[in-house]
């Protein structure tokens, strides 16, 4: 029973469920027997989603139907525990896509509540295949062990948000409460809701266990929105790539991935993951693993990151006054290399912007566009990031050896002169100003 390897087990587990395979594979697995069975969240140093799970809790599924009811043939057994370890990886991994580990939280903060509404607002699509533990709308079940009937949600609707569970539960409390005192009772008998199938402590929100950094959280969430549209787009040229996901499910995922993103983050996200970790020994800062064995590591992170800003004629100041003021707000988080172009790369006027520096709009040049130029100069000069502030209006230029973005205004973003696969972040504007 100890000896359950989640990892060996993602494959089979998932082979009818592409696009939850696709997402597996960027969510790293851990044993973690502190938890009684499983959960997900953010490594606040990789700035990775990890799902801890204990090894003991899924060795033992399998032995009672979705009802409660047991069951006794080993073959029946083995069957149904491989449907419910699928399920609750899905489970885990539906958290992820509605965003229930890093924003949504409803004012109050964190709670019980909120806990239960966010297992409800996804287990209804899995209703069949759950352990009988799982919150679920529309189902009850008998405890085997107490013999206790859980039957608070028979009556819910299934495919609510979890912020209409959430006020549904409220209200189910209140009633739950005016009942007891009715009854004479104080309220020690609790709200007489069964708790969440799995451990919600490593959410990221504010004030919680599992806080993490916003610019981390930010990390996390971009890397599986790239995972998913990789999966999404699979699945959308293969039907069976989304496995038995209802159509409504289908409908609501490709609506998240196609609303409008936090492009702030994209670019905050693009300069986190373009620094380079410069580690160095240092006995004053302990290591976590062997304290006071091994020295621990001192990380400094460089963002050797360079921001090539257009200044051709096509490119109006007003444009380059909405850029320059961007650019203020991420030196808040990074130190960048920038580099004025029009036709050419004028070197001349390369500078660093340092960490914390304001700085006002400036135009050095004002003749044709050509995007060779910048490329070539990064190229050589051994950066690890390329942004592009510009109008698009100029060929597509040659490879870039690092990872490039480009950087426009909404109306120019919507009529580029060229296509391109690499991500395209589009600032809200009305000074796209094309010759």
């Amino acid at each position: 029973m100890a000896n359950y390897d989640l990892n060996q087990h993602c494959f089979r587990l998932l082979k009818n469920d592409p696009f939850f395979s696709a997402i597996s594979r960027c969510v790293t697995k851990i044993v973690n027997r502190s938890i009684p069975t499983a959960g997900v969240g953010i490594n606040q140093e990789t700035g990775w989603y990890e799902m801890h799970y204990n090894p003991d809790f899924f060795e033992n599924l399998g032995k009672t139907n979705e009802d409660g009811g047991p069951i006794t043939d080993e073959k029946s057994i083995l069957e149904r525990r491989e449907i419910e370890c699928a399920a609750v990886m899905k489970h885990e991994f539906y958290h992820l896509i509605f965003d229930h580990v890093t924003d949504r939280l409803p004012a109050e903060g964190m709670s019980r509540l909120w806990n239960i509404a966010a297992d409800l607002a996804i287990n209804g699509e899995l209703k069949s295949e759950l352990p009988y533990i799982a919150c679920v709308p529309g189902r009850s079940y008998t405890d085997p062990k107490t013999g206790t009937v859980f039957d608070q949600f028979a009556t819910f609707p299934v495919g609510l948000s979890a912020e209409k569970y959430f006020s549904l539960l409220k209200q189910k409390v209140k009633d739950t409460q005016e009942q007891q005192k009715a009854n004479g009772q104080s309220g020690e008998a609790g709200d007489g809701l069964p708790d969440t199938l799995d451990d919600h402590s490593k959410w990221g929100g504010e004030g919680q266990d599992g806080e993490i950094d916003p610019v981390i959280r930010e990390i996390a969430k971009e890397r599986l929105r790239e995972s998913l549209k990789e999966a999404a787009n699979e699945a959308i040229k293969e039907r069976r790539a989304w496995g038995n996901m209802s159509a409504s499910m289908q409908k609501e995922i490709l609506r998240r991935l196609t609303s409008t993103i936090d492009w702030r983050a994209v670019l905050r996200y693009f300069v986190k993951t373009s620094q380079r970790a410069n580690k160095t020994s240092s006995m004053r800062k302990l290591n976590r693993r062997y304290p006071m064995i091994h020295a621990g590591k001192k990380i400094a992170r460089t963002a050797n990151v360079a921001i090539s800003i257009d200044q051709s004629g096509s490119v109006s100041d007003g444009m380059l006054e909405a850029f320059f003021a961007e650019l203020n707000k991420l030196s808040d988080i990074a130190t960048f290399t920038v580099i004025p172009f029009d036709d050419k790369v004028f070197e001349e006027k390369i500078y660093v912007w340092k960490k914390g520096e304001k700085r006002r709009r400036e135009r050095v040049l004002c003749g044709g566009t050509n995007f060779n130029a910048p490329t070539e100069y990064v190229n050589k000069h051994n950066f690890d990031g390329h942004i592009v502030l510009t109008d698009m209006y100029a060929p597509k230029p040659i490879a870039s050896k690092v990872q490039r973005l480009w950087m426009t205004v909404e109306e120019c973003a919507k009529n580029p002169y060229f296509k391109t696969s690499e991500r395209v972040i589009a600032i809200p504007s009305k000074t796209c100003n094309p010759d």
